[in-house]
């Protein structure tokens, strides 16, 4: 039978089995500069609760940590408060409210979200899993450099050809990441210390170690609660914090007028060269002290996949630094009066019948702003994952409204223990101070140099304005870098040795697993050897659907001869499974699967590469499967259709022939369904080669083998049913 259909004018081009459903994909993007502005404004309210706990909890514990050993000089509070607002007005309002949030992959922020955009523009990942299909996908929205912008293409092909620049933004990737933990595990430590010691003020028999005893039982319960996840009380934090923003302008308000007004001078940037002139070094180790006004910057462009860049905008620029700036000047005002109060700043210069309401309040903000540090840890690891730096460990998601609230409990139980020993070891926000300014000025120097690849390769700016921006941001932040890392026997050692270890476990994983595939991919069957062996008077297809996981995207892997060895046997529809992560942070699921057919069609044998971002949640196995099985039988119906297309000689139109066959296939496929889906994985066993070298053998033997065994197994992290899984072990020599 044939059907004449109308004349095409262009040539037939092949598609693949998305075609019908790609079009239909709306290109809308995620960083919300289309709403409207009563969505703007409530975003701006909710973004007040999420995102600026941290940066909002600060002056709790700067004076205290920038006069470690008291005010040596009136005039030196000036200097101080100086400083504090010009560092608050130079790095979190104009480099990351102006210019960092427009760097925004399809919506979301964070480092691991810049290290994604750049990947898009160049082939910068060592495992080489790109296809020609992804850039198909609606999401993500790449422009090729122009032929004119020759900067553009020179920085791209210096990044795709050199190893080393590859390795250079993956190690600041995960040395990010590592830093992002960091943060979330002394966040809830300095936070949560520095608001408990107020009660010292209407309890002076408490000693310090009973607040960090008290510390230490809320630290307890919040990690505690972490598995229900914040969208429990996720409404009630941004009241919570606007009245904490409220008070704290207030009371600083009250401390200008009551005590010395004059302290306005201080926006005068004088200050701050008399400042460093009478102390000198001192006045340097102080910065150590001074940037901890700034902790929790990097959240809001972590946190920008929940709001949208012109919210954050407003919520910054209208609440936050009025507010913080307001609590600071009033702090400098109180303490040009009650110099020997720095110790206790914050408390000490409250009305007296306002500390209750304030303590209690200050005592919910710490907990928020700890929350939101935890959230955002969790958030970027799942990201990691994607990259193949972790082992696949089961990620929870706690929120159906907001995607990227993410519980995983192993990271959890470490970050809480971690965070605990360090309160009752150090004891004093000062010491913990020493320690997460590092965390904090690490990250913005991170994201400084990944910024500007973006601006070169991307963005294609001006070469004045990326040297600005570089030097500018740059030369500040070693400035402040140089002066944490003097505190380094204080106190600083310690992010620095908890990255080192977090940073070795992902390379070693990521290293391990580079290796995994290209070994794999150097060892792929040939169609025609596949074919040979199914042909095999021994091997039986039996009834039902099996689906084989495999991390290559094309080629038939090692595992499945050795599978046909084991269990002379394959299901009646087989499918090449693999889960791939893509650089953007989200693919619809419309374009989620591709599918090509492996072999004779006889063989009834398929490859199927499911792609996600790295935002995506994966789906339940029996939703997946019905999604599978769908996208299957469509893939079926459209290889048919077009091999059935042919053109007409006489009209110049095409012949359209029905295959009555394709209905059949799709009947004999819901028809193995029922008789059951079984998924294969391969338990590949990885070890070094005889001739390695030691440390390579450490690595590969010891220390990988260690975290496959004792982390979530990847069918537990896939959701994969016990009863339907069946393992097959392989042993590769890398």
């Amino acid at each position: 039978m044939s059907l004449e259909v109308e004349e095409i004018p262009v040539p037939l081009k092949r598609h693949d089995s998305l075609f019908g459903d790609a079009e239909k994909v709306s290109h809308s993007k995620y960083h919300g500069s289309q709403v409207s502005w009563m969505r703007t404004l409530s975003l701006a309210f909710q973004s007040i609760g999420i995102i600026y706990g941290d940066i909002g909890t600060s002056p709790l514990y700067v004076y205290s940590s920038t006069f470690p050993n008291g005010i040596k000089n009136n005039d030196d509070l000036l200097g101080v408060l100086s400083l504090i607002l010009y560092t608050l007005i130079i790095i979190p309002m104009l480099k990351y409210v102006f210019i960092v949030l427009y760097a925004n992959d399809n919506g979301d922020g964070g480092t691991f979200a810049l290290y994604s955009l750049i990947s898009r523009y160049a082939k910068i990942r060592m495992i080489p899993d790109q296809q020609a299909e992804d850039a198909a996908v609606s999401n993500y929205h790449i422009e090729a450099p122009n032929s004119q912008l020759r900067r553009a293409q020179w920085v791209k092909q210096k990044l795709e050809s050199s190893k080393a620049a590859k390795i250079v933004l993956f190690t600041l990737t995960i040395l990010g990441t590592s830093m992002v933990i960091g943060d979330g595990t002394l966040t809830p430590a300095i936070s949560v210390l520095s608001a408990v010691s107020g009660i010292r003020e209407k309890a002076p028999g408490l000693t310090q170690t009973q607040v960090v005893l008290i510390s230490v039982a809320i630290l307890f319960m919040l990690f505690s609660v972490q598995r229900f996840g914040t969208d429990k009380v996720g409404y009630t934090f941004a009241p919570v914090i606007s009245v904490w923003f409220i008070l704290i302008a207030g009371i600083g308000m009250y401390n200008l007028v009551i005590h010395d007004i004059g302290v306005l001078r201080a926006f005068n940037p004088m200050y701050i060269v008399q400042y460093f002139t009478r102390n000198g070094k001192d006045g340097w180790v102080s910065l150590g002290g001074i940037v901890l006004c700034v902790t929790g910057t990097e959240g809001m462009f972590a946190d920008l996949g929940h709001f949208n860049i012109r919210a954050i905008q407003l919520s910054f620029n209208g609440i936050l630094f009025p507010s913080v700036a307001l609590c600071y000047i009033g702090q400098a005002a109180y303490l040009r009066k009650f110099p020997n109060d720095v110790a206790d700043t914050f408390y000490k210069s409250i009305p007296a019948p306002m500390f209750w309401p304030t303590f209690i309040v200050a005592i919910l903000a710490a907990i928020i702003a700890s929350q939101a540090m935890l959230s955002g840890a969790f958030a970027i690891l799942s990201k990691a994952l994607s990259l193949g730096c972790m082992p696949r460990v089961r990620v929870i998601h706690t929120s159906h409204k907001y995607e990227g609230q993410v519980y995983i409990p192993e990271v959890n139980f470490m970050m809480g223990l971690a965070s605990i020993v360090v309160t009752i070891a150090f004891k004093t926000t000062t010491n913990i101070g020493n320690a997460y300014g590092i965390c904090v000025v690490t990250t913005f120097a991170i994201t400084t140099h990944l910024m500007t690849v973006v601006m070169l390769l991307i963005w294609k700016k001006h070469v004045i304005f990326i040297m600005l921006f570089y030097v500018v941001f740059g030369s500040i932040e070693l400035i402040y870098l140089s002066s944490i890392l003097s505190k380094f026997i204080e106190g600083g050692y310690l992010p620095f040795c908890f990255a080192l270890v977090i940073m070795s476990l992902m390379a070693t994983w990521h290293y391990v697993q580079v290796k995994r595939y290209w070994y794999e991919l150097d060892h792929i069957v040939p169609i025609s050897e596949m074919t040979t062996l199914l042909e095999q008077s021994d091997v039986r297809r039996i009834p039902g659907v099996g689906l084989l996981y495999t991390e290559l995207v094309q080629g038939i892997p090692p595992v499945f001869p050795r599978l046909i060895k084991k269990i002379p046997s394959v299901h009646s529809i087989f499918i090449f499974m693999s889960i791939k992560h893509l650089p953007i942070s989200r693919v619809v699921p419309a374009e989620r699967f591709i599918f090509r057919q492996v072999g004779p069609r006889e063989h009834r044998m398929f490859r199927c590469v499911a792609r996600y971002g790295y935002s995506d949640k994966l789906e339940e196995p029996k939703e997946f499967a019905v999604f599978l099985v769908d996208r299957l039988k469509m893939f079926i119906q459209e290889e048919s259709a077009f091999a059935q297309i042919e053109p007409d000689r006489h009209s110049g139109g095409i012949n359209f022939h029905v295959n009555p066959i394709v209905e059949e296939e799709k009947q004999l496929i819901d028809k193995e369904v029922e008789r059951g889906m079984v998924y294969l994985m391969g338990e590949a066993n990885v070890t070094a080669k005889a001739k390695s070298s030691i440390l390579k053998k450490i690595v590969v033997n010891y220390v990988y083998t260690f975290l496959r065994k004792n982390l979530t197994e990847g069918h537990k992290a896939l959701a994969i049913p016990k009863d339907q899984l069946l393992k097959v072990g392989i042993t590769y020599e890398i």
